[in-house]
């Protein structure tokens, strides 16, 4: 088999990336080791910045997020009780609830209507040759041993795939911060406590009350690393909720068996440089934020909202060596978006081993932004996202 550009990776940004490629004429291969049925099942992210709503508008891939979409304006913090609104408007931006999931099915049916291929269920994956200018993959798929050459491998396969491992040892810089807590999570048919996200810092730990669609909720509490999911029962989840958030929210909380629960752990992760060769790292192959930003998603898709962009110029344009710009432009944002999540998580989570000093000044330096039309700006600002880098 033969392509220009081999994708490891369906998932949303894989997907994307696959159609970018498709409408500015680049053939294109996506390789995923899950079935469709297993992408299609994960539970992730629902917050879109307007950034990624841009693009899945620019591939055709939007209709159904704008009919069943929420736009939100703004967001609430609760802080020990008290709730603060932060106006996106303030930040130039409003933000879009649409699940992840709901993103990747839309990306999928796209890319069928358009004829790409997407191979799924794909095993022993092995990237080769990203040094020289002939790169290769090779799999087994259906039983049958199969090798893709190509021009470029971009690696969409998340933290654990094989893209990043290919790279020799020695060349990536690692930055990581683990978190001593992780979310445990609720998926649940009743409608959100609130019209807007809410996020809680309490004494009891962080609590975010989200949503998936005005009859659908998803809601957090932070717990310690070492909670078992099988520990938590429904009751014993809403109890918890209820305790962290002020008594007009709990009141109007109404609670229903869960669909899904899952407890999630928290890390920081960047890669650098993210592409060695002819093989590009993108989405949770080369970062990791904490979700209390809600950059996770809206990163991956930037990536390869940024990557197509410059693959544009390389084959429609005769500029190559535009592609060796990718990580020093796509790290800029990155480390932006680590820094606003870090900020989130610090500031909202109850820290273990934390001093009685560091916390009131947390509460002080919150209190110092909200008490000034910039400082919620800045917040806002940074929330709905920051611009995507392009060639100076």
């Amino acid at each position: 088999m033969r392509t220009t550009i081999a994708i490891v990776g369906a998932g949303p940004a894989g997907l994307l990336l696959g159609q970018l490629l498709q409408r500015a004429g680049i053939d294109n291969v996506i390789v995923e080791r899950r079935s469709a049925d297993y992408v299609l099942s994960r539970i992730r992210a629902g917050v879109l910045e307007q950034g990624t709503v841009d693009l899945l508008d620019s591939v055709g891939a939007s209709q159904r997020l704008h009919a069943e979409g929420i736009v939100h304006h703004g967001f609430e913090l609760l802080l020990d009780g008290r709730r603060e609104h932060i106006d996106l408007d303030a930040g130039g931006v409003p933000v879009t609830i649409y699940g992840q999931t709901e993103v990747t099915r839309d990306l999928m049916d796209a890319r069928a209507a358009q004829g790409g291929q997407t191979l799924y269920e794909v095993d022993d994956v092995a990237i080769g040759g990203v040094d020289g200018d002939r790169p290769w993959l090779d799999f087994t798929v259906d039983g049958v041993v199969t090798r893709l050459d190509c021009d470029y491998v971009v690696g969409c396969d998340g933290f654990h795939g094989v893209s990043r491992r290919t790279i020799p040892e020695g060349v990536l810089r690692t930055y990581e911060r683990v978190y001593p807590f992780g979310w445990l999570g609720i998926l649940v048919d009743t409608p959100p406590v609130n019209d807007e996200l809410v996020y809680a810092r309490h004494a009891r730990g962080f609590a975010l009350c989200s949503m998936r669609s005005a009859s659908r909720s998803r809601y957090y509490v932070q717990v310690p690393t070492e909670e078992r999911v099988d520990d938590w029962s429904d009751a014993r989840f809403w109890n918890e909720l209820r305790a962290r958030l002020s008594p007009d929210l709990a009141e109007r909380l109404q609670t229903g068996p869960s669909l899904e629960k899952s407890i999630a752990p928290l890390r920081s992760f960047v890669v650098e440089p993210m592409q060695h060769g002819r093989l590009f790292l993108a989405g949770d192959a080369a970062h990791i934020v904490p979700p209390t930003g809600a950059k996770g998603l809206n990163l991956a898709m930037a990536d390869v909202g940024l990557l197509a962009s410059l693959f544009d110029k390389a084959y429609a344009g005769g500029e190559p060596q535009a592609l060796a710009r990718y990580s020093e432009l796509a790290l800029r944002r990155v480390w932006r978006a680590q820094r606003f999540s870090w900020w989130m998580t610090s500031m909202l989570h109850t820290l273990p081993g934390l001093d009685a000093f560091t916390t009131r000044v947390h509460g002080a330096e919150l209190d110092t932004l909200l008490a000034s039309r910039a400082g919620r700006a800045t917040i806002a600002e940074a929330y709905a996202g920051f611009p995507g880098q392009t060639l100076d």
